[in-house]
């Protein structure tokens, strides 16, 4: 059986590295976060609330696509891949990625982002990475996750995760 690549995909506070650890482990294959591949200039420009251009994400979705290519183990890493050009460009590295959408309200979505401590991304940039969003397509490679139906971690991981060998 050969292991996964999953993209754990969706805007900031949709629980994409929270998930994606916990679904790495259920596969036993190794975790990612795309949070640490962006370029210092990326983060900085994060942090003070501004928005990521089209421009700034490519070389980094290229490097995300890369990790997913060169992982022969498997790999399940946490990226916003938030348009179809973007998952587009994911996949032409590694064309036998799937992608896991985690998709919330943007009630539930802002309230985890005022509760978190420690990240980069501002709550005030939800809007923008809302507006940017392109739901997973049914015909790219992937599943759709209604937070709001599976509030739980445990609940996300027992739809995706294959069941354990005997």
């Amino acid at each position: 059986m050969s292991q996964p690549l999953l993209v754990v995909m969706g805007v900031s506070g949709s629980g994409k590295t929270t998930v994606g650890i916990a679904l790495a482990e259920a596969c036993a294959v190794p975790f990612c976060d795309a949070d640490d591949l962006h370029p210092a200039a990326n983060v900085a420009k994060m942090a003070a609330g501004i928005a990521l251009t089209y421009d700034d994400r490519m070389p980094w979705l290229a490097l995300v696509g890369a990790e997913l290519a060169a992982a022969s183990e498997g790999l399940v890493i946490a990226c916003s891949a938030l348009t179809r050009v973007y998952r587009e460009t994911i996949l032409a590295a590694a064309p036998s990625a799937r992608f896991v959408f985690l998709d919330g309200s943007r009630e539930l979505l802002e309230s985890r982002m005022q509760h978190r401590q420690g990240h980069f991304m501002p709550a005030s940039l939800l809007d923008s990475q809302l507006a940017t969003l392109e739901p997973l397509g049914a015909d790219e490679p992937g599943t759709r996750i209604v937070l709001d139906e599976h509030p739980t971690v445990t609940s996300i991981v027992a739809l995706l995760a294959p069941p354990p060998v005997e």
